[in-house]
């Protein structure tokens, strides 16, 4: 496929036009109060019969589309310039919109929870309430486990100041991060946290090292504010989770992704059993690097040399290549989404650090968001994010409950696409240096998923522990983000991130708890679709996107069941999807033995 020449920022304008400022989106916040007055109206008057339940459910919709859409919105807008003062109050609006919906989402819950079990199985039998029937029996099921409306209603509207705002002050914790650098002309230069990141996975190790020196520097400047944000968002949920007798801190994120605990258990235990093959490949990548022991910075490093500045136009290409030869519909709706300016990539201070994709269901479109510096973990990144969009793509004529999919099985469309591209690229490589390149490029993947995403878990699984007892100092935080570094990673890490606590962005999401295993899930369950892909050949380009249609409208174990034919309660199909990642780490090992 020939090389586009593609922009480097994105078209908001396109969706609103005038960025904070902008007529057409203060008309649809309008809309959106309007329609949730009607709601609210509708749901002080409670009435009996499918047609009132039917009108009720309609109109949430219809403020759920609506939000998504603003949401998303706002949040680029944030993103590009968080120093865009309209943008952090047009958000601030949107988080007391939200909290008015979330409040008569409670309401509209406790009317389905309020109907009688014979008058509910024939409503959800038949009409519009059919198509959406698993997403309104779950929503009845879970008002059972919450507090009465009243109460329910008041604590979202108080969370707008309370706990949402200390996700918000992280933000501006975040934003006031100034980071020190000296670029190879000897200038100083003041870099964002998106900038400076990027700099903790340069070739030269001395770069790194300099990098992330300066990164805990500053995060370390930061730690007391961030400690501070952390403790209250956490002890905020535990408190919540008392009030409703609910005793795990996992309940509700398992919860929301519609997974049991057997399944993370599985999942955990099988990774723990391939965690020795994957030290032997740190091992052997230290060796490579001419070090002792590989240190957090070397992570995400390359092996080579110097590492090849892939530009973005020759990464889009790339992407556009590897996906057209696993569905020509990816690769056609991914090419509109780099010549329509849906992806915003260019390296410029004042960009949020890391990198998203959000859907605008409305407008049936979505947004990417990262900064591209030419790094072979920067195209994989674009392919992760474009999989995000495509999987949204699919569910865009979908009821609005049906789009709403759980995280976990978000990860696995982003996933899948990142391993189209890394594996098609691996096996076309011809060059023994390149093969290998790619092939470590796979294998940082599988340490990150499996080594650093389980001590994020770990971490926060314990400081939801030790939170429950009071509030921790940032010297507790640092000891307990090393030992979960330490256990996670087998060992295999000289200097850890002590840190990573105050920098991760994702310790810190309000709408969100535990942020972190819903990667690994994705990552493997990905694993598991792309071998049956791989088997199948074109014919499972269709099956891939009725596997994504559904995940809006069961729990992962029905959905594994029916389009895969596996239990993931038990570890079998854990297991086989790490064989894959070992079978990688066999191949490195013989292609660097000297």
């Amino acid at each position: 496929m020939s090389v586009g020449h593609y922009s480097l920022t994105w078209n908001l304008d396109s969706i609103y036009a005038g960025g904070a400022g902008s007529e057409a989106f203060a008309a649809e916040l309008a809309a959106v109060q309007q329609e949730l007055s009607e709601l609210e109206g509708l749901l002080a008057a409670p009435q009996e019969g499918a047609a009132y339940l039917n009108k009720i459910t309609e109109l949430v919709q219809s403020v759920l589309l609506r939000m998504r859409q603003s949401d998303s919105f706002v949040a680029c807008l944030t993103a590009q310039n968080m120093k865009d003062k309209a943008a952090t109050a047009l958000n601030d609006r949107i988080k007391t919109l939200n909290a008015a919906f979330q409040g008569a989402l409670t309401r509209y819950d406790n009317v389905l929870r309020s109907v009688d079990d014979a008058s509910w199985t024939a409503w959800v039998s038949e009409g519009p309430a059919a198509e959406i029937a698993f997403s309104l029996t779950e929503r009845r099921e879970q008002a059972k486990e919450k507090l009465s409306p009243e109460l329910e209603s008041l604590i979202e509207d108080m969370a707008v100041d309370g706990y949402h705002g200390w996700g918000d002050l992280y933000n501006l914790v975040v934003s006031r991060a100034k980071f020190n650098d000296i670029g190879a002309d000897g200038e100083k230069r003041e870099l964002s946290a998106g900038q400076m990141f990027n700099k903790l996975s340069a070739s030269d190790r001395s770069v790194r090292q300099a990098a992330f020196a300066e990164w805990e520097r500053e995060w370390g400047e930061q730690a007391d504010l961030c400690a501070d944000a952390l403790n209250r968002i956490s002890g905020f949920r535990l408190k919540l989770y008392g009030k409703r007798g609910w005793h795990s801190a996992l309940k509700e994120p398992l919860q929301m992704n519609r997974m049991s605990e057997k399944t993370i258990g599985a999942m955990w235990s099988a990774i723990n059993e391939g965690k020795p093959e994957l030290v032997k490949y740190m091992q052997r990548k230290a060796k490579l690097l001419g070090v002792e022991q590989m240190d957090w910075h070397d992570m995400y490093a390359s092996i080579g040399t110097a590492e090849k500045v892939v530009s973005y136009d020759e990464g889009a290409a790339q992407i556009l290549e590897q996906f057209a030869k696993f569905s020509p519909e990816l690769a056609a709706f991914s090419e509109k989404a780099f010549v329509d300016q849906w992806i915003e990539v260019e390296d410029r201070p004042g960009k949020r650090p890391g990198g998203f994709c959000t859907s605008l269901p409305k407008s049936k479109e979505t947004r990417i968001f990262m900064t591209y510096s030419g790094t072979a973990s920067n195209v994989s990144t674009l392919a992760h994010e474009l999989g995000h969009a495509y999987h949204q793509h699919v569910m865009n004529d979908l009821p609005a409950y049906s789009q709403e999919y759980a995280m976990n099985v978000a990860e696995t469309a982003s996933t899948f696409a990142e391993l189209i591209v890394s594996d098609s690229a691996l096996k076309a490589a011809t060059d023994k240096d390149e093969k290998i390149a790619l092939l470590e490029e796979k294998l940082s993947s599988a340490v990150s998923f499996f080594m650093d995403i389980h001590a994020r878990f770990l971490f926060e699984t314990r400081f939801y522990e030790r939170r429950a007892e009071g509030m921790l100092t940032v010297e507790e935080l640092n000891k307990l983000m090393e030992e979960a570094q330490r256990e996670a990673f087998c060992g295999a890490f000289g200097q850890v991130h002590p840190l990573f606590w105050a920098s991760k962005l994702h310790f810190y999401f309000t709408d969100v708890p535990f942020y972190n295993f819903p990667y690994t899930f994705g990552y493997l369950f990905s694993a598991g679709i792309y071998a049956r892909a791989v088997k199948e050949g074109a014919a499972f380009a269709d099956r891939y996107v009725a596997l994504l249609q559904d995940t809006g409208r069961m729990t992962v174990e029905d959905l594994a069941q029916k389009h895969l034919g596996v239990n993931l309660e038990e570890p079998d199909f854990w297991r086989e999807a790490v064989a894959l990642t070992t079978a990688d780490v066999k191949l490195f090992l013989e292609m660097t033995e000297e």
